[in-house]
């Protein structure tokens, strides 16, 4: 019993770091407002496994890259780890006897990517909401459905390619490439043609939500990724019925 408080704890203090940031962890769950709690999500690891030391390497990997997220996406809306806490462990138990390393390598992959795709990039997005719901690897698969389709959107493998991307990324900013340019200023980058403004994002993210047009449901701990529909062109017909202002 001590145990499981002390366990409980660990993932408490999650909450807690989340909620320092934002009174409102927003989930993009149709159904409901606010994200899945790291207690909760606490709750379905230690369902799904009595391996102590594999709990905690889980929980302090979820702290490293929740940290990494609040302090390169400080302005990211949505919060749902659901699915990526549900991978991460299911990978973890094929592992077996190398669980905890997969473990610590995978949190390891997280975090680079934060810190590449970041504010404090030359890249600087402003959220992560491409990559936890999806949107990266729906179009990844689609270049190539027929090796790809069964690469899960938080495996090792998809991981490694957005690090590569990032990295091509950097080198196309560094050349003044006509897409991925040099920032003239200190602000978020946006390659996308309609404005991710805190209020756009919101509302085009929570209508492609009510619509089911998300590739990865990062909220339902059992949900199946989609990744064979248009997305980003659905993305931009929907920002224009949306009336969505156009990225200057």
């Amino acid at each position: 019993m001590k145990q499981n408080r002390t366990l409980s704890h660990h993932f408490q203090l999650l909450d807690e770091i989340l909620a320092q940031h934002t009174a409102s962890p927003l989930s993009l769950n149709p159904h409901k407002t606010f994200s899945t709690s790291f207690v909760e999500l606490g709750n379905l690891i230690t369902e799904n496994t009595c391996d102590i030391q594999l709990i905690n390497s889980l929980s302090h990997t979820l702290e490293r890259i929740l940290d990494a997220m609040l302090y390169n996406f400080p302005e990211n809306i949505f919060w749902d780890f659901d699915l990526m806490t549900s991978s991460i462990l299911k990978q973890a138990l094929v592992a077996e006897d190398n669980a905890l390393s997969f473990v610590e390598s995978w949190g390891d992959k997280i975090v680079s990517l934060m810190e590449l795709f970041g504010r404090k990039s030359e890249i600087c997005f402003r959220y992560v909401h491409d990559f936890t719901y999806g949107f990266d690897w729906a179009k990844w698969v689609q270049n190539e459905p027929q090796t790809r389709a069964v690469i899960e959107p938080f495996s090792l493998t998809f991981l490694d390619y957005l690090l590569s991307k990032g990295k091509k990324i950097l080198q196309l900013i560094r050349v003044g490439d006509s897409h991925y340019h040099q920032l003239r200023e200190k602000c978020y980058r946006n390659p996308f043609c309609f404005s991710r403004e805190p209020e756009n994002e919101y509302r085009l993210l929570t209508y492609l939500a009510a619509q089911q047009l998300i590739p990865v449901p990062g909220w339902d701990w059992n949900a199946q990724p989609i990744w064979n529909k248009p997305f980003c062109q659905l993305r931009e017909e929907l920002s224009l019925k949306l009336h969505i202002p156009k990225n200057n």
